[in-house]
């Protein structure tokens, strides 16, 4: 959990330091029309792969994988909608916890020339399978769920940005008449391309 910290305040100073430096360099005038990436209805596709750090009622198993992707397009330079699929999991002693999301949501940018910060939130279905022999848990469902995230896009140009995302997933599914938390927080890096 230390470490998850870390990881998110420090991408927050990133991101602050970076958009303070654009601003100060005067990289978008007023008036300046938003960046080739930002136009209105410019749709992409992304995929991350990053680390899951369990909370919650599994916040005693070890951190595991993550991996989603997804489509989404921008309504206008300061806001875009997106859908995704996705897995995470976490393991401790043979016993495992995977997460499948399918969300929808959206993001709010600050359009800048290279690296865009943005902050976003999303609901969707979770279909969480838990094994866990300590507590008797052996089920899966699915469930509403939701994420809040916090992220950076470093453009290398006009259609292709590298990204890096810390997200909270939000899920409590039903296993064996007892709700489960599932949670926690994801780190990971991707890419984005427009087209």
């Amino acid at each position: 959990m230390k470490k998850t910290i870390a990881c998110t305040l420090a991408l927050a100073a990133t991101l602050t330091l970076s958009t303070a430096s654009f601003a100060e360099r005067g990289f978008r005038g007023g008036g300046a029309p938003p960046p080739r990436h930002a136009e209105f209805g410019e749709p992409y596709l992304f995929g991350h792969i990053g680390l899951f750090e369990p909370e919650g009622d599994i916040n005693d198993f070890k951190s595991g994988t993550n991996a989603d992707f997804g489509m989404g397009a921008r309504v206008n330079e300061n806001i875009a909608i997106e859908a995704s699929i996705g897995r995470y999991d976490a393991s401790l002693r043979g016993d495992d916890v995977t997460v499948w999301p399918l969300t929808f949501g959206g993001r709010l940018i600050l359009p800048q020339p290279i690296v865009e910060p943005y902050v976003g939130l999303g609901l969707g279905f979770y279909h969480a399978n838990v094994d866990d022999s300590r507590r008797g848990l052996h089920d899966s469902d699915t469930t509403i769920g939701g994420y809040l995230s916090i992220g950076a896009d470093a453009w290398l140009n006009p259609r292709t940005a590298l990204n890096i995302e810390g997200r909270y997933q939000i899920a409590n599914p039903t296993i064996n008449d007892q709700s489960v938390d599932v949670s926690g927080m994801i780190i990971s890096l991707g890419l984005r391309v427009g087209f």
